[in-house]
């Protein structure tokens, strides 16, 4: 994703009724949200979207239906690697890029098991693309079924094959970072950090933007960091958004999606709180824990003077 400015890209929630179906309706005003805060693109069908728990069918119609509410406002990216022989991933993909995705995301641990080494991995993906034609890819480190993380000497191979157009690290290593910005710079790859620890050095050290879970509590504030975290007049503002997000790391994490979507509920979001990932029990401890954090952010948006969608 080739961008002028920083971007946020939001890891897309999916919404379901109380008896467990795709709410559409729901997922429309979900991407809509995602645009007013002012997203730079947008990532369907991933962990966060439940994607494992989702079928074939339902991924595709998931993709389908945010490219359509997206109507070309920013690029979708969505993931087409389910595991299995390469072949058929390989069919995945291509069905998924032709949704009219900007890019198809691999999942690094279902494209080598976890006792294979990187010789193995390498060889896949480029099998893969060997057989994906011109799909433009992406690679995310998703911590299922297990977190498979490629090294910079690594992802450098893999962009200079003029492929590879987004990185979504989940390394929490901001060396390997840095590192991976240096190695692997080339026109229209990006990488997007998933940690927020250290959101605003990834953002000085080159990165292309965030891409976080964050951002399905409050996503204009992960804009407006994306948007500030270089502006000289704004830095002890962009301090304080930086140790907010440090401080409220493990309330955000706990029971997730499921309570990312009962805080959208506190903004006044109309959607059920239903996951059909088992994620442990949403305890009224932990509402309490998430009702602090509204009030928290309302506080900070207040200050911050950000408007919200």
């Amino acid at each position: 994703m080739e961008l002028v400015e920083k971007g946020f890209i939001p890891v897309m929630l999916t919404p379901f009724t109380d008896t467990g179906a795709i709410d559409f309706d729901a997922l429309t005003r979900l991407t809509e949200l995602y645009l007013q805060a002012g997203a730079a693109g947008l990532f369907a069908n991933c962990l966060s979207s439940e994607m494992f728990e989702l079928s074939e069918q339902e991924r595709i119609q998931i993709i389908e239906h945010v490219i359509k509410v997206v109507n070309g406002a920013v690029p979708v990216v969505a993931t087409g690697t389910f595991g299995g022989p390469i072949e058929k991933q390989a069919d995945f993909v291509k069905r998924v890029h032709n949704t009219g995705t900007q890019a198809v995301i691999l999942i690094t641990g279902l494209l080598a098991d976890e006792a294979e080494t990187d010789l193995v991995f390498n060889e896949r993906v480029f099998q893969l693309l060997d057989q994906t034609e011109a799909v433009p890819v992406g690679f995310y480190e998703c911590p299922v079924p297990y977190k498979r993380l490629i090294s910079p000497q690594q992802l450098q191979l893999f962009v200079n094959t003029g492929r590879v157009i987004y990185h979504k690290d989940t390394s929490l290593d901001l060396q390997q970072i840095k590192e991976k910005i240096r190695l692997a710079s080339r026109p229209g790859f990006g990488l997007y950090d998933a940690y927020m620890a250290h959101a605003v050095e990834t953002l000085k050290a080159g990165s292309a933007g965030l891409s976080c879970i964050q951002g399905n509590y409050f996503p204009e504030l992960i804009v407006w960091l994306c948007r500030n975290y270089n502006n000289a007049d704004l830095q002890d503002e962009v301090a304080r958004v930086q140790q907010f997000l440090i401080d409220k790391m493990d309330v955000m994490h706990n029971v997730y999606p499921t309570v990312s979507k009962y805080f959208l509920q506190l903004r006044g979001f109309d959607m059920s709180t239903f996951t059909r990932r088992s994620v442990g029990t949403f305890t009224p401890e932990i509402a309490k824990q998430v009702e602090a954090l509204y009030a928290d952010y309302t506080q900070l948006q207040n200050e911050l003077e950000l408007s919200v969608a």
